[in-house]
């Protein structure tokens, strides 16, 4: 079985399980019987990153990231203030000529050699996401850090074919980029949005969450030991206010964010009337609907995936379940027991399924929205599992006998909490996969592959699985319709987010 070991100077090894206190400057080392050792470092305070270089804040403050598996801090994370956005979309102004005048395949090769460093330093990089996300070592090391990856080889491929994308025209890159990303998937969402970025001549100014900063920081390490030039990408971490002072500023010639509807209709009225593209990928209250005829056992463990990969804290998660009537007590039955085996603890055991939630905030929105469920009628299903005493946690959690006015089953919880409805016919089952103020996602479980198409044509999602359920992949657009946002990120469609378009022979 696979363990952590902290050291330093004033503390010995600690247990696998995960419930030490944390110092800060602290050497960790990742053990397993299988994969070997890995051993990194996290250092005691982490500056900005600008023009190629960690730079102290201006405003000389800094902040802990919690691991919330223990609650303990992790290190100090620099906070900047709107000096020092200034100094971070300066440095990318005067990068981008220098950038943009690069051939397509220029680009492509730092992208390139971007993706072959983050593979080589990729349990490093699972290892650290897990520690200050609170997400299991399986999904940090299996799906982010190689989805991450992949993102930079996919858009390396299109950095000198933008002209195959748009005949006819000739694509420019749009200038300097704001990007804001969440927490949820720290890693992922910054390699989203960069190398795209990057690819179509752009630079970029990107806030990583306050409370999941450090795998961005240890990206920006990997962009030095890739070459990139200075100034190309910046990073500025700190709270709302330093988002806020970046998607503000003057000087941006896009932004593009993902988080919440709240915040997202925030940055829309800021850049409203200013020229600015803007690309806003935000909530989510997916619908996922099993017909009678569905294969049950496996649309059992995609509906698993579905709410409770990374603790619910998906934007897209499936957490709207509706079953068809003459399945339901079967499926429900069998959800229940598969809900039972959910193993839920230390992050850093390769055996866990289910981590930490992310935050003490978070914890207490989703407590918040439970009990809204037990009072509004609902009937609770909870995991029996033994839940860790410090730090933050969550049982996988079911609820049945759900009316669509009931908040579990309109609000978005983003944590590992189902809401089961039912419905009797196809019509029915899209009016109620319909009724609600989001539009990102769906999942789909039928044997009947026109009824999909049926489905997939009706559903106001801009993401429809089939047979599936949150599988992700480079080249396909990723995005929402409603208060979801609007744009898409990913494949041809997300390329064109990062170009303008303009007529003639020559850009000019």
């Amino acid at each position: 079985m696979s363990k952590e070991t902290e050291k330093s100077n004033d503390a010995a090894a600690a247990s696998a399980t995960g419930s030490h206190a944390l110092q800060f400057g602290t050497a960790w080392q990742y053990e397993s019987a299988t994969e070997g050792t890995d051993h990194f470092e996290i250092a005691e305070r982490y500056d900005l990153f600008v023009d190629g270089e960690f730079v102290a804040p201006q405003s000389g403050e800094y902040f802990a990231t919690i691991n919330p598996a223990t609650g303990e801090p992790l290190c100090e994370v620099a906070s900047a203030n709107a000096a020092d956005v200034d100094r971070a979309v300066a440095a990318a102004k005067a990068a981008l000529p220098g950038w943009k005048r690069k051939s397509g395949d220029e680009r492509a090769r730092y992208l390139f050699r971007i993706a072959r460093i983050l593979q080589e330093r990729a349990r490093e990089f699972a290892c650290l996401e897990t520690l200050d996300n609170g997400k299991p070592i399986a999904e940090t090391r299996d799906v982010d850090v190689p989805l991450a990856a992949q993102h930079f080889f996919y858009h390396a491929g299109w950095a000198d074919k933008l002209d195959l994308l748009f005949p006819g025209r000739v694509p420019v890159p749009v200038g300097v980029i704001g990007q804001v990303i969440p927490w949820n998937f720290p890693l992922l969402m910054a390699a989203w949005k960069i190398a795209p970025a990057l690819a179509g001549g752009n630079t970029v100014v990107l806030k990583p969450a306050e409370t999941s900063p450090l795998t961005a920081l240890r990206l920006a390490e990997v962009f030095q030991q890739a070459g990139l030039p200075a100034g190309v990408v910046n990073f500025v971490t700190g709270d709302g206010a330093t988002g806020q002072a970046l998607v503000r500023h003057p000087d941006l010639d896009k932004v593009a964010f993902t988080g919440s509807t709240e915040v997202g209709k925030d940055i829309q009225q800021a850049v409203a009337g200013r020229g600015v593209d803007l690309t806003l990928e935000l909530g989510g209250k997916a619908a996922h609907i099993v017909f009678e005829d569905a294969a049950i056992d496996q649309a059992v463990e995609g509906v698993v995936r579905g709410i409770f990969f990374n603790q619910g804290h998906v934007c897209c998660a499936g957490s709207r379940l509706l079953v068809q009537e003459s399945v339901h007590d079967l499926f429900v039955r069998k959800l229940a027991r598969r809900m039972e085996r959910i193993r839920v603890g230390n992050p850093l055991d390769k055996n866990t399924d289910m981590g930490a939630i992310h935050s003490a905030a978070q914890l207490a929105r989703i407590e918040e929205l439970v009990a809204a469920g037990v009072d509004e009628g609902a009937t609770l299903h909870q995991s029996s599992c033994e839940l860790p005493g410090q730090g933050f946690w969550f049982a996988p959690t079911m609820f049945t006998n759900v009316a669509l006015s009931h908040r579990i089953a309109r609000e978005e919880i983003f944590g590992p909490v189902l809401s089961v409805l039912t419905f009797r016919t196809p019509e029915e089952a899209v009016e109620k996969a319909n009724n609600t103020s989001y539009g990102l996602s769906a999942g789909i479980w039928t044997d009947k592959g026109a009824r999909i198409l049926w489905l997939a044509d009706r559903l106001r999602a801009g993401v429809v699985w089939n047979n599936t359920f949150n599988r992700f992949d480079a080249a396909s657009p990723f995005g929402g319709f409603k208060e979801s946002g609007f744009g898409r990120e990913g494949g041809r469609a997300g390329m064109r987010a990062y170009v303008r378009l303009q007529d003639g022979l020559s850009a000019g």
